[in-house]
């Protein structure tokens, strides 16, 4: 083959390569809020996520998420599901879930153990670790709240894109969260805001971000499914009045991003 025979061969491989990775850019990140801190993520290339899917005994959730046939389905059935921590507004639903959809579950190791899932359906994950799924790469991150067993995880997914989505799962605000930004830069973020005796409150929960982070999406969770103490929608709003990158999700309509 000849050089130029040879270049004009990189040169299409280079020329494909480049117009592949603008084919995934192109493509959205979905959101869709199930309430409470339980979400569904439909990465660019197309896995399919969950996170601490509490739905049967959700109040928030709504009926078309608490089907069965939903996660079997092919069109909407899970790769993985990820479980921040072992409270069962968390991971009640995620055994039951695994199940039909025969999808891995990732979390720490003792909390595998605790929910009983089976060898070969889980892909154990500790603070700093890294696992990969379809096109989605997953970091598991501190949180700070306490839990028994395991530890308290948050996540950060990044996209073939080069964009971030950090889930903090049940936190408060804590200085670490500067190495997550500069780590990780998240562009969307999901943040507890659900206060009570959960975690960090709405307006804790805007200063984390105010100063921490330089996210283009933030969105406030862990409320609306819990009463009072637990954060209502008007509290949520009024901490967040001020940011126009917040987005108040309606549970069970998805959004792009």
């Amino acid at each position: 083959m000849t050089v130029i025979a040879t270049l004009a061969l990189c040169f299409i491989a280079a020329t494909l390569a480049l117009s592949a990775q603008a084919r995934t850019a192109s493509q959205p990140i979905r959101i869709t809020w199930m309430g409470h801190a339980a979400f569904e993520i439909v990465s660019p290339g197309g896995t399919r996520l969950l996170i601490d899917p509490w739905i049967g005994d959700n109040p928030a959730t709504p009926p078309a998420f608490k089907d069965s046939t939903r996660y079997m389905a092919a069109s909407t059935r899970p790769v993985a599901i990820l479980v921040t921590h072992a409270h069962s507004d968390h991971d009640a639903d995620v055994a039951r879930l695994a199940r039909l959809s025969d999808a891995k579950v990732i979390a720490s190791g003792d909390h595998l153990e605790a929910m009983k899932i089976p060898d070969g359906h889980y892909m154990s994950i500790n603070i700093g670790g890294m696992q990969r799924v379809g096109d989605v790469e997953i970091y598991a991150v501190p949180a700070m709240h306490s839990v028994t067993p395991g530890h308290a995880l948050g996540y950060v997914l990044r996209f073939s894109d080069g964009r971030t989505l950090y889930d903090t799962g049940d936190t408060w605000i804590f200085g670490d969260m500067s190495l997550i930004e500069r780590f990780y830069h998240p562009s969307i973020i999901l943040i507890a805001s659900g206060g009570g005796r959960a975690g960090e409150d709405p307006a804790t929960a805007e200063e984390a971000v105010r100063a921490y982070f330089h996210p283009q999406i933030v969105i406030p969770m862990h409320w609306g499914a819990l009463p009072a103490p637990f954060a209502t929608e008007s509290e949520v709003r009024r901490a967040f009045a001020g940011d126009k990158r917040a987005r108040i999700l309606v549970p069970g309509v998805e959004m792009r991003f």
